[in-house]
């Protein structure tokens, strides 16, 4: 079983408004300011799903800082996860700065039936991902509903692209530690945090902690998945595309050319997301 466990779309509706919104939401402008840049909903999604074998996807909008938009687009996912049960599953876009606010959408969108939060942009939506007050109330309460964090990572060296933003390993080993007891997602390899496995005191730090694939082909080579299985071993990876961005035939190739043995092949692509998120 494959599973998809990064892909961003958005409502129809929102698609429509896209040049009004470009200055109205930050996390919005910044990701799609350039005419060409992808975007895509749920029917868009379920193509591209049965056209490259892919049996469930996690849905997910994007760093909103607005909440309006934040919650017109969290309907979306949680009403499109109810129509395709069994295929796709929803997280909840929510902005730690937005305190009370923030974990009450959190709350709405558990009772709804979302199985994860993010993903959070911390630089877009303007909060410090190291303020441990800050972050407490969702954090705290993503704890108790034992709902996942997916926190956007950025690399600190190399190519500039739209969103990258400066949530280095860094700052993310700083949040971490605020919130050991939380599950936490670092996308995008967590722009290189498992590399410092290799420091005596870090595999602790992270054994809460997943990583995953989400726009390799833009970042490393493919012998990165080799080299973080090496580094912390294969059951905390996942394998997600950052859809529209990726489309998933390109990352399953991508995969492929890392030619692991099958159990870690097959864990990667579905089975550590298939636990994590009790499918």
């Amino acid at each position: 079983m494959i599973i998809d466990t990064h892909c961003h779309v958005l409502p129809p509706e929102i698609q429509r408004r896209r040049a009004d919104l470009l200055a109205q939401d930050a996390t919005f402008g910044a990701l799609f300011a350039k005419p060409g840049s992808a975007m895509a909903g749920v029917t868009e999604l379920i193509q591209a799903m049965d056209r490259d074998g892919v049996s469930r996807s996690v849905i997910m909008g994007i760093g909103w800082a607005t909440q309006d938009l934040a919650r017109e687009s969290n309907d979306y996912l949680i009403d499109s996860a109810l129509a395709h049960k069994g295929r796709l599953s929803a997280f909840c876009s929510l902005n730690p700065a937005w305190g009370d606010a923030a974990v009450l959408e959190l709350e709405r969108c558990a009772k709804g039936g979302a199985v994860g939060i993010g993903e959070l942009h911390a630089d877009s939506q303007g909060f410090d991902i190291t303020d441990k007050v800050r972050m407490e109330p969702v954090m705290d309460a993503a704890r108790r509903l034992s709902l996942p964090v997916l926190v956007h990572a950025s690399e600190p060296v190399g190519h500039q692209y739209a969103g990258k933003g400066e949530t280095t390993p860094g700052k993310l080993y700083r949040f971490i530690e605020n919130f050991p007891d939380n599950v936490i997602i670092c996308a995008h390899w967590g722009g290189g945090l498992p590399f410092y496995a290799l420091m005596p005191e870090v595999p602790e730090a992270i054994k809460n902690v997943y990583f995953d694939t989400a726009v390799s082909p833009f970042l490393y080579r493919p012998q990165v998945v080799r080299t973080v299985v090496d580094l912390i071993g294969s059951d905390r990876i996942l394998f997600g595309t950052d859809f529209p961005l990726i489309q998933p035939k390109r990352l399953l190739r991508y995969v492929d050319e890392a030619a692991l043995e099958q159990p870690t092949h097959d864990a990667i692509l579905g089975g550590n997301a298939a636990r994590l998120f009790g499918l």
